[in-house]
């Protein structure tokens, strides 16, 4: 048998995506049945999906899904979060006993609130509160580790095959306008619950297949405002930098996108002259946020989603579409086994952001934008 360390899987680890632009939500299932199609791009040390719209009892409180290491480690987390938040529910996170799944943590999920009277001693407004409060019981609280913290959404991750870890949490269960997933093969961190895919902060969730050899640039450079990596991978410091770039400095995805997959200078000479000088503003302005080697992400938020490849696209990544519907995966295979009869099927281009969002949330955002535009006249 050829053990993990001797060889390198130079295409390994798979990611798919299903979302619908109407909102309609739909069976986990799906997702289930996707990523089990790319069972060999993994090796069972990871795996994990991250649902959006599955708590609409609970739209309105952040639900925070987290592991603890032992008893001690929950009740000292809970104390914290007995302070620190209203909580409005609180149990385990439902699962099911299967032999492929060992070594479990404690799994317990809470919908809460900030407390009003620490929010408001904070001087933060409720995200970054929520944000820092996140970092400080995953930095301070030994054995707990908070791995989903947004509204209406969660991540469900374990050390598996993806489709094993879908069985285990009973994903089958959720409903959903947006599910992705993940079946992992690490190559330099081992296998262990909180390191699986996907990695997520607030609303937003990250599913990754590639290697960033600019990690230690983009760590350094996020940590410098206050995001702490503690999990030694990758695919975390993409989380955060999103967060930083889209919650933060109020940057679109699209430019997101422009600034993690940045054309080559000698590319940008060609452009017509507004876009060269707005591409080369993000490049100056964020030049430690862009990202090197392959990869290919796709991105989870409220509302939408977002596929994204190296610029060099070293990364496969296919995408398809049927009526109101959007898959994205690593294989055209994937999105086939769960919709065979597409409207449409392309390959994105290299550093090409593919967004696709509701489109009640278009509409709204157009409204901002006309309204924006009115107070600027008046």
């Amino acid at each position: 048998m050829v053990r993990e360390g001797t060889f390198r899987n130079i295409s390994g680890c798979a990611i798919s995506g299903i979302f619908s632009k109407s909102g309609r939500r739909f069976s986990g299932k799906l997702i289930m049945d996707s990523i089990a199609t790319m069972r060999e791009r993994s090796n069972g040390l990871g795996g994990g999906f991250a649902a959006y719209g599955i708590y609409p009892e609970y739209k309105d409180y952040y639900a925070f899904h987290i592991f603890y290491d032992s008893e001690a480690a929950k009740e000292e987390c809970e104390k914290f979060l007995d302070r620190h938040f209203e909580i409005i529910s609180l149990s385990k996170i439902p699962t099911r006993k299967i032999p492929q799944i060992t070594d479990a943590p404690l799994i317990w999920r809470y919908f809460m609130a900030p407390s009003p009277v620490k929010l408001a001693e904070s001087n933060l407004d409720e995200r970054e509160y929520v944000v820092r409060c996140v970092f400080r019981i995953n930095s301070t609280i030994d054995g707990a580790y908070v791995f989903s913290s947004g509204k209406n959404m969660g991540v469900f991750k374990a050390v598996g095959y993806p489709e094993d870890v879908g069985r285990f949490y009973r994903l089958e269960e959720y409903e959903g306008y947006c599910f992705t997933a993940h079946g992992r093969y690490p190559t330099n961190t081992p296998g262990w619950w909180g390191g699986a895919h996907p990695f997520a902060l607030l609303d937003y969730s990250v599913v990754h297949n590639g290697e960033i050899s600019s990690y230690d640039t983009n760590r350094r450079t996020i940590e410098m405002y206050g995001y702490k990596c503690m999990l030694k991978t990758d695919t975390e410091v993409i989380a955060y930098m999103i967060d930083y770039l889209h919650r933060k400095k109020k940057l679109t995805l699209n430019e997101v996108g422009t600034v993690f997959a940045a054309p080559f200078w000698s590319s940008m000479e060609n452009m017509p002259e507004q876009e060269r000088e707005q591409v080369e503003f993000l490049r100056n302005a964020f030049e430690s946020f862009l990202i090197n080697g392959p990869f290919s992400i796709i991105v989870g938020f409220e509302g939408g989603i977002m596929a994204l490849n190296d610029r060099l696209k070293l990364r496969s990544m296919v995408i398809g579409e049927k009526d109101d519907m959007v898959y994205i995966a690593s294989e055209e295979a994937a999105i086939r086994i769960v919709q065979n009869d597409l409207d449409r099927v392309w390959s994105p281009g290299g550093g090409e952001p593919v967004i696709k969002t509701i489109e009640k949330v278009k509409t709204m955002e157009k409204i901002r934008t006309i309204e924006e535009g009115m107070l600027q006249c008046v």
